[in-house]
């Protein structure tokens, strides 16, 4: 059975411990009245577990031929197996160092209908493209941002976790733990953990979030170990935003 993960030495106390009651009712509020506004959030997380889940299938014989055809975030990094390519965003300052061969789908997932004064996917990657299955979780990150203004009654990234929480779990996963505070360098976000079972396999899911420039800057990864999940964050850090 799936243990809970631990909490790592210095995490400060749950969220569910240090907000006050009333953030239950915000949280309902916007699950249930601003489905519209939340598209991007949807769209994102619904495409990010649904193809994850497929992607921990059993390998087929075709995986090696569909490889070499894809996309691939190496762009003008040297074949090293540790290159790393940073994919760095001006407007929220932070920077993400993609692992070298990894699948960039940023522009395919793209929602051409959405308003980008109210909703940005800011990145998509993944360990190996998505339709090519494989025996081990596909690994992935997807990064982005919500205009806090489509959220009446939003005041604090932890608002955000309740729509995330309730979408997360209506795929099948569970969480492991209450959301707590967490900090990239000296940037504090809030995060939320889960996992799934996939047969012999168990996918683990993180979420991190933080308000930025009036925007929601949510950064999603998922991994096959809390080992990978760490490995992953460690690539992410964040700037002094612009004034």
């Amino acid at each position: 059975m799936q243990q809970c993960r631990k909490a790592p030495e210095g995490r400060k106390q749950p969220l569910s411990k240090i907000q006050p009651p009333k953030r239950k009712s915000v949280t309902t509020h916007l699950l249930y009245h601003n489905r519209k506004m939340r598209r991007i959030l949807v769209q994102t997380l619904l495409v990010l577990t649904v193809l994850a889940t497929t992607f921990a299938q059993e390998a087929g014989s075709s995986s090696k031929s569909k490889r070499t055809t894809e996309q691939h975030a190496t762009h003008h990094t040297s074949p090293s197996t540790t290159a790393e390519t940073p994919y760095r965003n001006p407007e929220f300052a932070f920077t993400y160092k993609i692992p070298y061969a990894w699948v960039d789908r940023t522009q395919q997932m793209q929602d051409e209908s959405a308003d980008p004064t109210k909703s940005k996917l800011l990145l998509a990657i993944f360990e190996r493209p998505p339709e090519v299955t494989g025996d081990t979780v596909n690994s992935a990150v997807i990064i982005t941002a919500e205009s806090a203004a489509t959220y009446p009654g939003l005041k604090t990234a932890a608002d955000y976790l309740g729509p995330l929480t309730e979408l997360t779990t209506s795929k099948g996963f569970k969480p492991a733990g209450d959301p707590y505070e967490f900090s990239v360098g000296t940037t504090p976000l809030v995060r939320a953990d889960f996992f799934k079972e996939l047969g012999k396999l168990t996918m683990h899911q993180s979420s991190l979030v933080l308000l930025r420039k009036g925007f929601v800057v949510s950064v999603t990864f998922i991994a096959g170990s809390d080992d990978e999940l760490d490995e992953l964050i460690e690539k992410l850090s964040f700037g002094a935003p612009k004034s």
